[in-house]
Order: structure tokens, then sequence, then C-alpha cells
């Protein structure tokens, strides 16, 4: 069953208000006009009776002669003039004067206005006197004690003259034209970019392709853009997800491949013991002793693609910071490693100004520090010297430089280095005994605590690697 689409449903809603006020308009103005063309007569008698009162009043005489004398000389077309008392009985009519065949006029409804009034008017009365329709309009003049009420036959001349004027009938309309027009041409804007914006939906739902012509260009409004930016978000976040697809197949293969090589030498050292029964106690300790080397770096691994996955899937958890003493933390470091590095004739250098502390997650601030002191120790080479260093750039934050003296590494490596189980020399590395992860956690945990890390090669005639990075 097929749905109205939202444009036409607004289309014809607001065209049903439009009908609905031109409609409204057109009989307000109508009886506001006829009420102006009537007003106007009206007062145009209420004139005449005026002036004939005042005259009355200065000539004191009110004769049957005078005053028809009166009538002729300020004659109006088919006027009738007909005056009355307060009580209702007519004592001059210039159109009918057989005064005692008429009735009391006490009842007329436009007498009984003036007394009340002053003032009043009837419209299209039928007259029982002559029989035919007039519009009277009387008015009441309290110091003569009578009432003047004039008269002009309610014909098609006076109804021609009554008439509405019908122009703002024909501005009414042209205007709800325009209007229709307008609203058509919006709806239909309206309607274009929702029935885009449905098929995209259909598409997407169904996992169709987006790259059609239908979906290719918007009307050029606001409307249109904003149709058109959700589809390039969107579109924007299916290549995401495919590139993070892809990043976590090779992730998935490198994690099963790093693991395979430990997994693969326990079991082999195991395999050579159980197979060998008559071994000699000191082959089989050192058999196991590798093995427990290899399980070693096992666990690390494990617990470094741990961290990475907290890093990635539930960044919140970690998020609870207390103080952390950075030069309490660094120092304490360098005693754990000081066996390494004097197995590699190396120095520590740690030119750390007392009492640093940051608002940070103390086990990730601590991986920072000891995996970029562990790299160095692994591969700055022998008789290197690492140096650790910090400036307060602003109030709220410290920038740290960690570097050595070592062999550095070539230029086209150092973009890929935080990259996880990315190594320069694969042979070298996992002889080292390293899981290829560490970078990778430094450059998520300083990220996670608001600040970002870079890298590079010393500039020659030195050697050796500078990590710089920022704490807040």
């Amino acid at each position: 069953m097929s749905r109205t689409s939202v444009g036409k449903k607004l289309y014809f809603s607001v065209i049903a208000v439009f009908i609905a006020f031109a409609a409204a308009f057109i009989v307000f103005q109508h009886e506001r006009e006829k009420q102006y063309k009537i007003d106007m007569l009206d007062t145009r008698l209420q004139d005449y009776n005026e002036r004939m009162a005042e005259v009355m009043s200065l000539d004191k005489s009110h004769s049957e002669r005078d005053l028809d004398e009166y009538v002729k000389r300020h004659y109006k077309s088919k006027i009738r003039v007909t005056l009355v008392d307060m009580k209702g009985n007519v004592l001059y009519d210039n159109r009918f004067k057989n005064y005692h065949q008429l009735e009391n006029h006490l009842n007329r409804s436009e007498i009984r206005q003036a007394l009340n009034m002053g003032h009043g008017f009837s419209i299209d009365r039928k007259s029982s006197t002559l029989g035919e329709s007039f519009f009277y309009s009387a008015t009441y003049f309290p110091h003569q004690k009578f009432i003047i009420r004039t008269a002009l036959p309610y014909d098609n001349s006076l109804i021609r003259t009554l008439q509405t004027d019908q122009h703002y009938i024909w501005f009414a309309l042209a205007a709800m034209l325009i209007l229709t027009f307008l609203l058509f041409r919006f709806t239909q804007r309206l309607g274009a970019n929702v029935t885009k914006l449905r098929t995209f939906a259909n598409r997407a739902d169904h996992n169709e392709s987006l790259e059609t012509e239908d979906l290719i260009e918007f009307p050029n409004d606001e409307l249109g853009e904003i149709a058109e930016k959700i589809i390039k978000i969107y579109k924007r976040l299916q290549h995401t997800k495919k590139e993070q697809d892809i990043l976590k197949r090779q992730l998935t293969q490198n994690i099963a491949h790093e693991l395979k090589t430990p997994v693969a030498s326990i079991q082999g050292y195991l395999e050579t013991i159980l197979d060998n029964p008559n071994i000699s106690e000191s082959m089989k300790a050192q058999f196991l002793q590798r093995c427990y080397a290899q399980a070693q770096r096992l666990t690390s691994l494990l617990r470094d693609i741990s961290t990475l996955n907290r890093l990635d899937d539930a960044p919140d958890m970690l998020t609870d910071f207390d103080t952390v003493d950075i030069s309490q933390m660094v120092a304490n470091i360098q005693k754990e490693t000081a066996l390494q590095l004097k197995e590699h004739s190396m120095t520590f250098d740690n030119r750390l100004p007392a009492d640093i502390q940051v608002k940070g997650n103390q086990s990730l601030l601590y991986s920072v520090f000891r995996n970029l002191t562990d790299n160095a120790i692994a591969y700055a080479g022998e008789g290197s010297t690492i140096t650790l260093s910090a400036e307060k750039t602003s109030q709220q934050v410290w920038r740290f430089t960690f570097s050595d003296n070592g062999v550095g590494v070539p230029n086209e490596h150092l973009a890929r280095l935080f990259e996880r189980f990315y190594r320069v020399d694969k042979g070298r590395s996992r002889k080292m005994g390293g899981t290829g992860l560490g970078l990778a956690i430094v450059k998520n945990a300083i990220l996670l605590h608001g600040g970002s890390v870079s890298v590079k090669n010393a500039l020659p005639p030195n050697h050796g690697l500078i990590f710089t990075f920022t704490l807040k």
C-alpha cells in the first residue's frame, strides 16, 4: 500500500490553510465593504436630515408648503422625506399626503433606533404605505422633538451603489495562486530530497551500492545539502568500517603469528624432553629455562594485547584519574632496569625536575615510560645513553623528551613505529624478546591522557631516536 509522501502531505495541508484563509479574508472583506457602503449612504442621508432640521429650526416654519419647497430645492433622485413626532405620528411626507391613513411609525426599526441612539437605519424594508422597499435613515432631534427620516428606493440602482468592490477577490485569488506555486516548488524539492533519502535508506539497509545516478545530485538548497552530507557521512563510515575490518584481520593474523612463535618453541622443547627420556639433567634444565623464557614472552604479549584492547574498547574504564608523581615513577623504573642497563653498558640520564605531578592512570603512565625505556635498552645499542627531560610549556601541560644516542631508525620506518606488531628488523626484534606492541601502547596511552606524541631521528652528527610527548 503506497503512502502519501511528506511533501504532498505538507503541500495539501498548507493549501487547505491557504484556502481557508482566502475564504475567511473574502467573507470578511465582503462584509467590510458592504458595511462601508451602507455607512457611507447612511451618512449622506443623515447629513440631509441635519441640514433640513437646521433650516426648520431657523425658519420656525413647519408648513406643508414650506417643507415641500425645501425638498424640491434639495431634491435627490426618488428621495422620500418623512417627519415623525415622538409618539410616532407622521407630520409630513413628500410622497404620501393622506396622513390620516398612515399607520403609527413608532414600531418602525429605524424610528426606534433613532429614539434610543439618536439615529438609525433600515435596509431593504418594504414600506406598508407605498408597497416599495426602501433604504431608511432616521435622525432624532430632541430639541425640536421630532424625527426626520429620509429614504431611497431599494431598486437596482441602489443595489449597485451598495454592491461591494470585487477587486479584493481577484487580489486574494492571485495571491493564493502565487503562494500555491511557491509552495509547490518548495514541496517538490522537499519531496525530491525525501525520495533520495528513502532510496539511500533502502539501499543502505540491503547493503546495495550507493554509487548510483539518483544519489549523485540533490536540489541546491539547505535540505539538499543536509541530505548530501548524510550520505557522505554514511559512505565515510562504510569506508572506515571496511578499513577497520582489514586492520582487524591484519591484527588477528599478526597476533596469531606472534603467538605461534613462542608456543611452537615451548612445544618443541617439551617434545624433545618427552621423546628423549635419557636426556641429561643439564640439557633438560636448559630446555626448561628456554620454555620459561618463551612463556614469559607469551605472558608479556598477552598482557600488551589486553592493554591495547582496553584502550580501544573501553577507554572510559581507564579514565578514573589520580594524581601521579612522574618523577618518582621514573626513578623507580630506573632502579628496576638498572641490571639490564648494566648488561648493555648503558646509562640512564634522568633530568626530570623533582615532583612532576599529572592527573592520569597510574598503570598506563607507567607503561609509557617503561616501554620507552625497554625499547631503548633493546634497540639503541651497546654503550648508548638514555636521556629524559621535561619542561612546562603552559600552566597545565608538561612536554617530555625521551632520547638516546644509539643507532636510530631509517627515516622511511619512522611513520610506522607506533603501529602494532611493526618491526624494523623482524628477526632481531623477536630475538630481543619484544612483543611489537610497546610503542602502540605508548601512543594510545598518551592520546587517552589528552596528549600527543611524535618521533624523529637526531640530526647529524648525532645519532639515535628522539620521542617527544605531552601530558596535561
